[in-house]
């Protein structure tokens, strides 16, 4: 059981904001800001590099808690400037041939889609996106299928899309890849801190996320997993440095054998220290803890916002989460947000260049997106309600 009255104190930003923008980025507890603030003040007094030397065990203590997170082995887990970047430097170590095959879901995050159409330009490659079921969520019997059948070089799957509370079924997909040579690539931005994550149990080859959504960290920072079988195959990304290899002669360099080799040497060690609080504050409360309280407040939400004209929520799928999206007639995204604002109320928007397939299945250009997190409470929704109630309507 969590102790709400403890996590709102250790949570400053709550006594003057309800934030329901978790989804976009969480306010941050206390032993986070002070992790970066104390490493910030350590630079400005003896140097960069001489604060960094000082706090090697605590930073080498990132990759032990990004790992117990996951499941996974801390030379498993690199450290990324964010989710993006790792999920590209990861995109970028797949030997893709022409011809190949990327397949994926249409719910997949637009900048994912992005990469997977250059891709397709660059490489001559083939795109398809696995059907969506009618109550929406990925068929993962058709995915399956679609691997048997078309052999892809990579499986793409985003956990929780950004512009929607549908938790995708990503379990069963790794098995069925490794059988047929396919590289399996989970985006878990968005599920990464609000839902627990077991990468043996995924059997995913590369799995990416942030720390500034739901896990509570700073900006500014990301992770990259990678698997056994990416290393053992000595996958690389496109582009490595001294610290991800070595120079080993005039013209030979050898790449670090774990997943180091997907990082690069620069690195902000004041956010390598937030990131790695953030994970052990996650940890500590539990995952299965964290995601049934916020289970239950986007529930309460969802609950609430269907009783209002003019609203329609927008989630679909077998499992939901703690992002809920709605449309609003009559309404401007720009005005709904400013007058939430002005109510002390936290939000954002997703719009139509985001999920282009998914919102013209539901014919919508945009949505508004709450996503609480363990922290807020039924009261703090209801009054971000009662602000929705009270916007102007044509």
């Amino acid at each position: 059981m969590l102790n709400i009255d403890q996590l709102r104190a250790d949570t400053p930003g709550v006594q003057h904001r309800i934030h329901l923008n978790n989804a976009g980025a969480s306010l941050m507890p206390r032993p986070v800001l002070e992790a970066a603030q104390q490493h910030l003040q350590l630079e400005s007094e003896i140097g960069g590099y001489e604060a960094a030397a000082l706090v090697r065990e605590q930073s080498i203590g990132f990759y032990e808690s990004v790992a117990q997170l996951l499941n996974a082995k801390p030379d498993q887990i690199a450290w990324s400037g964010s989710a993006t970047q790792a999920y590209n430097t990861a995109l970028s170590a797949i030997p893709f041939q022409a011809g190949d095959t990327i397949l994926t879901t249409e719910d997949d995050y637009v900048s994912n889609q992005i990469a997977f159409l250059q891709l397709v330009k660059r490489h001559h490659l083939q795109l398809i996106r696995a059907r969506t079921l009618p109550e929406g969520g990925v068929d993962t019997s058709h995915l399956k299928a679609l691997i048997r059948q078309h052999r892809p070089r990579l499986v793409a799957v985003t956990h929780v899309p950004t512009n929607s509370g549908l938790v995708q079924n990503i379990m069963g997909i790794g098995e069925v890849c490794r059988a047929n040579g396919a590289y399996y690539l989970v985006d878990a931005c968005q599920s990464a801190g609000q839902l627990p994550l077991d990468v043996q149990a995924i059997a995913c080859d590369f799995l990416t996320a942030t720390f500034r959504k739901f896990l509570r960290g700073p900006r500014g920072g990301g992770f990259l997993y990678v698997s056994e079988r990416v290393l053992e195959a000595g996958l690389e990304p496109k582009f490595m440095d001294l610290h991800s290899a070595a120079w080993t002669a005039p013209d030979a360099y050898r790449p670090r054998e774990s997943a180091v080799r997907f990082e690069t040497w620069e690195r902000s060690y004041a956010l390598v220290l937030a990131a790695r609080a953030a994970t052990n504050y996650a940890i500590e409360l539990g995952l299965t803890a964290i995601a049934e309280q916020v289970s239950m407040l986007a529930a309460h939400l969802r609950q609430r916002l269907s009783q209002l004209e003019h609203i329609r929520v927008l989630d679909q799928g077998q499992q939901l989460c703690g992002i809920v999206t709605l449309s609003i007639e009559g309404l401007s995204a720009r005005g709904v947000i400013s007058a939430l604002n002005q109510k002390g109320v936290n939000a954002s928007v997703s719009g139509k260049g985001g999920a282009v397939i998914d919102f013209e299945k539901k014919g919508v250009d945009w949505a508004l997106r709450f996503s609480p997190h363990y922290y807020n409470t039924t009261a703090e929704l209801d009054r971000a309600v009662e602000a929705l109630k009270q916007l102007p309507t044509q």
